[in-house]
């Protein structure tokens, strides 16, 4: 539903609900207060489900909050109940936090226990606790359960993939939400960086005394430090890599990442999953993508390919005390995982809707591939409303 027409129909019901109180308190004057009860509290549940519409749709989010009806706070008995009133307002943000924060638990616990138990002679093997495919491991059973935890927000997790959806997709495919989108993008990317800088401190605090150990007692180093521990946060590149090598591997990386994302959410595309996309299959599909990326492209750089998984962790560990050298690192480095991915996510997308998505919601299948739509370029077209549109097709079989 419309923000707007949400909102003319809740003024209609608050009119009514007003009226109703009016003669409600008529009645009472002659002795009912039940009745008077009865019209105000709808009232009321009108008032809240108005306030609610409205500070969301400012938010960039979809007027209702995405919850079951049984268990939405704005009915009669739980709109003054303050934390989830909060909850359903903030549903989709605080979903992509802890998706995000999720991620991070274990991605970077994967990495901080193969990095402190290298050469452990207790372990299986007796050679640490890990080897470097188990990052991999890690960091795709993150994404995987990020997802399931953020399903109610999309399970985005990454800015960069956020930032495509909103340009490629309109972030949903729902034609009432296109002018909402791009005013949710920030609170979407605030949510999960935040998300990823607690869920990395978390992390540091389960590990502090094996870096203690390792490092030695209030010790802190980064790359090419032998002993070096703040790569359990954040990337770091190989020392042989020139700038531009470290860009384009975040940035092929990140091509990839989204080409497949794209095709994974594609329901026109039968692929390997039938003609509906990957559907319930898309957290487990993204788990062997990311697995993938590990295994094939991580080794020099760390294949951050999200801002937020390596930008908050890196402000963490400079917090905790690895100092400066979390920024000066690889030639300051630091910058590479936050623009990279986004220029080769918006890549993939691009290569992936000019040579196979065939969906109206995509800019590269509108009028000049979507100058129009973003920069006024072109002739003036007029598209028909959705609503136009089946007026017109329903005339046209009236017709035969």
């Amino acid at each position: 539903m419309p923000v707007e027409h949400l909102e003319n129909t809740l003024s209609e019901q608050t009119d009514y609900a007003l009226q109703s109180n009016a003669d409600g308190a008529e009645q009472h004057s002659n002795g009912s207060t039940h009745h008077h009860h009865q019209h105000y509290l709808p009232h009321l549940h009108v008032h809240h489900r108005q306030r609610h519409a409205k500070f969301r749709s400012r938010l960039g989010l979809a007027a209702e909050h995405p919850v079951d009806e049984e268990h939405s706070i704005l009915t009669v008995d739980r709109h003054n109940l303050w934390w989830p009133r909060v909850r359903s307002i903030f549903r989709e943000p605080f979903a992509e936090f802890w998706g995000t924060f999720v991620m991070i638990l274990f991605g970077d616990g994967s990495v901080a226990q193969v990095l402190l138990s290298t050469g452990e002679l207790a372990a299986p093997g007796g050679n640490g606790f890990g080897p470097y495919q188990s990052i991999s491991w890690g960091w795709g059973l993150g994404v995987m359960l990020g997802i399931y935890v953020a399903g109610d927000s999309g399970g985005f997790l990454n800015p960069a993939i956020t930032f495509c959806f909103c340009f490629y997709r309109s972030l949903v495919n729902n034609d009432l939400l296109r002018n909402l989108p791009w005013r949710r993008f920030p609170i979407y990317m605030i949510s999960q960086v935040l998300g990823a800088f607690l869920g990395s401190g978390v992390v540091y605090a389960n590990y502090i005394a094996a870096i203690d150990s390792l490092e030695g007692p209030g010790i802190r180093s980064v790359p090419p430090v032998k002993t070096a521990t703040a790569g359990i946060f954040c990337t770091y590149p190989q020392p042989f890599l020139t700038k531009v090598n470290q860009f384009f591997s975040e940035f092929i990386a990140s091509s990839i990442l989204m080409f497949v994302i794209f095709a994974l959410k594609d329901e026109s595309n039968q692929g390997a999953m039938g003609k509906s996309g990957a559907g319930k299959l898309f957290p487990l599909a993204l788990f062997f993508l990311i697995f993938g990326l590990g295994a094939c492209f991580g080794w020099e750089t760390g294949y951050a390919i999200n801002l937020a998984r390596d930008f908050g962790p890196r402000l963490m560990s400079f917090v905790v005390g690895y100092g400066p050298g979390v920024w000066s690192a690889g030639g300051y480095y630091f910058w590479v995982p936050m623009v990279a991915p986004f220029c080769g996510c918006m890549f993939g997308g691009f290569l992936y809707d000019l040579f196979i998505y065939t969906g109206p919601e995509s800019p590269l299948n509108s009028p000049y591939f979507g100058l129009k739509r973003y920069f006024g370029v072109g002739p003036s077209v007029e598209r028909p409303t959705t609503s136009e549109s089946e007026r017109k097709e329903t005339l046209a079989k009236d017709a035969v």
